[in-house]
């Protein structure tokens, strides 16, 4: 079996300028981290991998310094890392960043699993899988809190909010699973010395099918920022002094006055 999962540098920190005419996220000079719902879908790679066996490729989009996100899920256990980086990829939104990780994965040996996290903490469009599972007509399932692989099938617990829907789906397909499916481990100090030569194989806009550059980045984009700026801070607030019985009456007062009761 091929597991392939897709993982996302997004910054580490809440202080993030934005390019006010892109609306772009300014990426260099901040911290970053592995995106978290990320973690879900490589632990979940991982089970499945220890339960019948698999080969896991990790698949990243970013600029070259997200090498470091494939490294971390070479520390838990990953067999390859493949990273889509070019300047033309820059500023895509989820319909250019899905299509160009299809393209990615179609330079990849076929794939039996697709695995992706819920959403990415940047974006928050939860939209990337399904997409991307349209661009390699591909059947798949969002909502994943269980999985049971098999060899030819696995099957599958969907959280559809009211009720919780058990499937069976056939491979190749794309899952998009949800946080708490399984706990994710800590990197392995003994994978990271044994793979700090791992190779990781970097691709661009040449080695892919398509070589169109308007199907990339933000000319590829349907999507456009037109306005971004940040909240403004409501700095107001009140003090009130007195005894217990004093300030929970007065408490409960405001709260109902901002119909929070």
């Amino acid at each position: 079996m091929h597991i392939i999962v897709c993982i996302k540098q997004v910054p580490g920190t809440m202080k993030v300028e934005v390019d006010p005419e892109t609306g772009v996220l300014k990426r260099e000079g901040i911290a970053n981290k592995l995106n978290p719902y990320d973690l879900f879908a490589l632990e979940t790679a991982l089970r499945i991998k220890e339960a019948i066996g698999a080969k896991i490729t990790v698949l990243s989009m970013g600029p070259r310094q997200a090498a470091s996100v494939i490294r971390e899920a070479y520390w838990m256990g990953v067999d390859e890392g493949v990273l889509l980086s070019d300047r033309r990829f820059g500023g895509a939104d989820v319909l250019a960043t899905s299509y160009t990780l299809a393209q990615g994965i179609q330079t990849l040996a076929a794939a039996d699993l697709i695995l992706c996290g819920r959403q990415t903490t940047d974006g928050d469009t939860a939209q990337v899988g399904a997409e991307l599972a349209q661009w390699l007509k591909m059947p798949n399932l969002c909502n994943v809190i269980e999985i049971q692989a098999m060899e030819q099938e696995a099957e599958i617990k969907i959280d559809l909010n009211q009720i919780i829907q058990t499937v069976r789906i056939t491979y190749p397909c794309l899952l998009t699973v949800e946080k708490d499916i399984f706990v994710p481990r800590l990197p392995s100090y003994r994978l990271k010395k044994a793979t700090s030569e791992r190779p990781i194989k970097v691709l661009t806009l040449d080695d892919l099918s398509d070589q169109d550059a308007r199907h990339y980045g933000l000319t590829g984009s349907a999507t456009q920022v037109e306005r971004i700026f940040p909240p403004q801070a409501e700095g107001e607030h009140e003090i009130l002094f007195g005894n217990g019985r004093v300030l929970a009456a007065a408490a409960v007062e405001r709260m109902q006055l901002h119909k929070l009761l």
